[in-house]
């Protein structure tokens, strides 16, 4: 991780909302979600805060290293119909070893649709990759 990485840095995201990340697309063969009115999902918006969160520290990752994300406390106050764009604003707060931690808000033109605070680690692939490797042997 590059010493760029700073508290006070953000990055904006923008996303059209298309009908396939609505609730019923959630996950379709539950019968619960497919019931469930077209709006945006809460599980499609955390991915797309966590996109925001990916996209900022891209330019301050060293080669071979990525983030995962390891926490996410966020509200999804209002529902965005497919149509709107979601603006997310992700802004970094805290850098603790190899921990990145930031604030995320998302509005989609009308109402702010959530945020909250989220947390990532930053990784070196190919030792996060050789553990993964290793669980699914062991798994048989």
């Amino acid at each position: 991780m590059k010493d760029t990485l700073k508290p006070g840095l953000s990055h904006t995201l923008c996303f059209t909302v298309p009908e396939s990340k609505t609730v019923p697309h959630l996950y379709p063969e539950a019968p619960g979600f497919a019931a469930m009115p077209k709006v945006f999902a809460t599980g499609f918006m955390v991915g797309l805060f966590e996109w925001a969160c990916i996209e900022l520290l891209k330019p301050h990752l060293d080669e071979g290293e990525g983030s995962l994300g390891i926490h996410v406390d966020f509200g999804h106050t209002a529902a965005t119909p497919p149509g709107l764009t979601v603006t997310v604003t992700a802004t970094c707060t805290r850098i603790d070893g190899r921990t990145a931690e930031f604030e995320v808000r998302g509005h989609d033109g009308i109402d702010e649709i959530g945020g909250g605070r989220h947390r990532r680690a930053i990784v070196r692939w190919e030792k996060f990759n050789a553990r993964v490797a290793a669980k699914r042997a062991q798994a048989g």
